[in-house]
């Protein structure tokens, strides 16, 4: 005789929560599920356990048309129903099931990257390094413009080609052409979920496992998971006032498949890559028939002078594969990325794009085409490096204030954060820790580093208002004593 089903949980737990036959098949598939109902019990007739549970016959024979369907039970004519064969005790393989198998090398790799997942709220926590302001006229314009384009959207709702929405690819070309001085072809344009997605595709489809990568040090967390995720080997090379020290990743390794830079507006540091390092870098990027990742993730906001051309402006061999993004320029939430690359790898970006998510929101993309080519964002631009020279000039004046002798600051050349020194040799990560806590992000430099560097605070100022910044220096203060 199988035992009652009805015993197994609070009888008067049915009917409060959900359809009564849902709540009929829960019971019985847990019961199965936990193994007081074995493989080739038989179960009460629907009458019975109508009767039992409360509820009509046809709640039950719902619920066991459900449970057979399933295949946890089974009808037999004439005789009755019960429980499938293969079903015991399932408590146990849950256990291991919470377990698995483990990690390939490949997610382990993506673990330990050191790429943590970061949640920012509507008010993320100053000094968090590279969030925009949120431009109220900027918000208004965007959603004019994606109702606009949401009007004209149905011949374009089916799938799209993986490269992204062609439109948008002139208009990014056409934008990159003026004020970065890129060339290229619309073609040559892949629509991305932003930078990270471009790292990511340039690193698993120009690198091998194994192969050595020079890695700006210190350098973006995110360009470090990227690529150790893809297998490479990090070969840290220092950063000095000209950028990434060519010489030394000659010394270091010389025969690298890929160097990884931020020449515009290096990160965390904030160094500009001077001509002649360019011009060093690409000539050893020929000789070591090797790629270029330059990452240009801000260099629309620059206050010394007008923004620099790019790195692959300068190179003559298809060997630069240059990577921008509108998530610091706009805003974050839009996860529209680009990535300019060579004619020879075109189609393997567009087969690695396809299997990764087939490809970007129609949409935003269509709007963002609007914004490009109505000429936005380039008065977007304008209007808020004024506004965020501001908050860096507040921000340095504020630490030199409140921080004299212990946060060494200087106004920065470009971007959306500045770099401060700890005079004394204390431990960044520890006063990171103890800001922290005192409600105040200031990430530590060293945690960008592989090799030990010297310790600093990377302190975001372009998305918090000039109260806020003051307010922040203050607490950051009291915190480090």
């Amino acid at each position: 005789m199988a035992p009652s089903i009805v015993r197994q949980t609070d009888p008067n737990s049915l009917s409060r929560i959900g359809p009564l036959h849902r709540q009929v098949y829960d019971r019985v598939q847990q019961t199965i599920r936990e193994g007081h109902l074995k493989a080739g019990d038989r179960l009460p007739s629907t009458r019975a356990l109508a009767a039992e549970l409360g509820v009509s016959r046809n709640t039950v024979m719902a619920a066991f048309e459900q449970l057979i369907a399933e295949g946890y039970l089974e009808g037999q004519a004439g005789s009755g129903t019960y429980v499938a064969q293969g079903f015991g005790d399932m408590r146990s393989t849950r256990k291991v099931a919470t377990g698995g198998p483990g990690l390939s090398k490949q997610g382990a790799a993506i673990l330990s990257s050191g790429k943590t997942r970061i949640v920012f709220d509507d008010a993320p926590r100053a000094f968090e390094p590279g969030i925009p302001a949120v431009d109220q006229a900027l918000l208004r314009l965007w959603w004019r413009l994606m109702h606009k384009s949401w009007k004209h959207a149905r011949p374009s709702l089916g799938y799209q080609g993986s490269l992204g929405y062609m439109p948008l690819r002139k208009a990014i070309s056409v934008y990159l052409a003026v004020a970065r001085g890129v060339r290229c072809e619309p073609e040559q344009v892949v629509i991305t979920s932003g930078a990270q997605q471009g790292l990511d595709l340039a690193a698993r489809l120009l690198s091998d496992p194994g192969d050595s990568v020079w890695m700006e040090d210190p350098g973006y967390l995110g360009a470090k998971a990227a690529l150790s995720a893809a297998g490479t080997r990090l070969v840290p090379v220092p950063v000095d006032r000209e950028g990434l020290v060519v010489a030394e990743g000659r010394l270091r390794m010389p025969t690298a498949r890929l160097a990884y830079v931020t020449p515009s507006h290096q990160f965390p540091v904030g160094a500009t890559m001077s001509l002649a390092r360019r011009l060093d870098l690409l000539a050893w990027a020929r000789e070591a028939d090797a790629w270029i990742l330059e990452d240009d993730y801000d260099s629309e906001y620059r206050y010394a002078s007008r923004p620099l051309p790019a790195l692959q402006g300068l190179d003559d061999s298809g060997r630069v594969v240059y990577i921008g993004t509108f998530s610091k320029v706009m805003f974050p939430g839009m996860r529209i990325g680009y990535v300019v690359v060579p004619p020879n790898v075109t189609d393997a970006f567009a087969a690695a794009r396809a299997v990764g998510d087939r490809q970007s929101p129609w949409l935003e993309q269509a709007a963002l085409t609007e914004f490009l080519s109505e000429g936005h964002l380039g008065r977007h631009v304008r209007r808020m490096r004024s506004d965020y020279q501001e908050r860096a000039e507040t921000l340095v004046e504020s630490v030199q204030k409140k921080l004299a002798g212990r946060l060494d600051v200087r106004m920065p050349d470009a971007g959306l954060h500045l770099t401060g020194w700890l005079r004394n040799g204390e431990s960044d990560r520890a006063i990171s820790r103890t800001a922290y806590s005192a409600g105040v992000s200031a990430m530590a430099l060293s945690r960008n580093a592989i090799l030990p560097c010297n310790p600093g605070l990377v302190l975001g100022y372009a998305g918090y208002p000039l109260a806020d910044i003051r307010a922040a220096v203050d607490r950051l203060a009291a915190a480090i004593g």
